[in-house]
């Protein structure tokens, strides 16, 4: 824990078709480090991760954002994702016509930029399967065509073991579980953490995932500012209290 700096970012200030969304955010992980964002509806979680990950509807008006000492504030999603970043999407997208398996064996190729061995690839990937407890029959599926939610998360979590990225950013990858899927998403996470010891950036509203993760710090937002950043236990005292006693100032 607490070794290289992963991320880094420095005032941000975020806008969605001019309206101010993010209004100066600060923080940095280092590799190995969970950390957890939380808030209320609205608040500006998700365009964080967005504005991180680099999508273009989110409009970076000042400050920086730094993946590994390297200023990727204006770089294009793409870039982004070779350095190693990563995003799961708390409503993936389905793509008919692109199997699972050649969406990651693809993103795996363009990441690395070498081609890889299909014997190679598949081993890892039925590996990384059996952690999820997916069926294999997926992998020959279209992406996200026809899963259930839960399926569509644990698609997600697939493609973190895959990729196995510095940076991994869970946008509500709990929402809408069971408490069995629940379960199985975080042995993922955990394996993750345990193969490449990226940063984690765990935005939610629920914390059952947490329950089994070590939580290293915990940032409550408001209005688009992290007003508090506490550790685990802070994640405990929002669940007694919530979120009333939080405001700016």
């Amino acid at each position: 824990m607490n070794g290289d700096k992963i991320v880094e970012i420095k005032d941000l200030h975020v806008s969605v078709e001019d309206k101010e969304i993010l209004d100066g955010v600060n923080f940095e992980m280092h590799r190995g480090e969970i950390h957890v964002l939380m808030g209320p509806n609205g608040t500006g979680k998700s365009t964080l991760g967005n504005a991180l990950i680099g999508n273009p509807r989110f409009k970076v008006d000042s400050g920086s954002i730094k993946l590994k000492g390297e200023d990727i504030t204006d770089a294009p999603v793409n870039e982004r994702a070779k350095l190693g970043m990563f995003l799961s999407f708390q409503n993936p997208i389905e793509v008919p016509g692109v199997t699972l398996s050649a969406f990651i064996r693809t993103a795996l190729e363009a990441k690395t930029g070498e081609r890889i061995k299909l014997w190679d690839f598949k081993k890892k990937l039925k590996a990384c399967m059996e952690i999820l407890q997916m069926d294999e029959s997926y992998a020959d599926r279209d992406l996200n065509v026809g899963f259930s939610g839960g399926e569509k998360k644990k698609s997600e979590i697939l493609q973190l073991l895959m990729l196995e990225p510095d940076f991994a950013i869970l946008d509500e990858t709990d929402s809408g579980l069971d408490v069995d899927a629940v379960h199985t998403v975080s042995e993922g996470i955990r394996e993750y953490q345990k193969r490449c010891g990226g940063a984690l950036l765990i935005i939610t509203h629920s914390t059952k995932i947490l329950e089994s993760l070590k939580v290293d710090k915990t940032h409550v937002m408001v209005e688009g500012r992290i007003v508090r950043t506490g550790d685990a236990s802070l994640v405990d005292e929002i669940n007694e209290k919530g979120f009333d006693d939080y405001h700016e100032g």
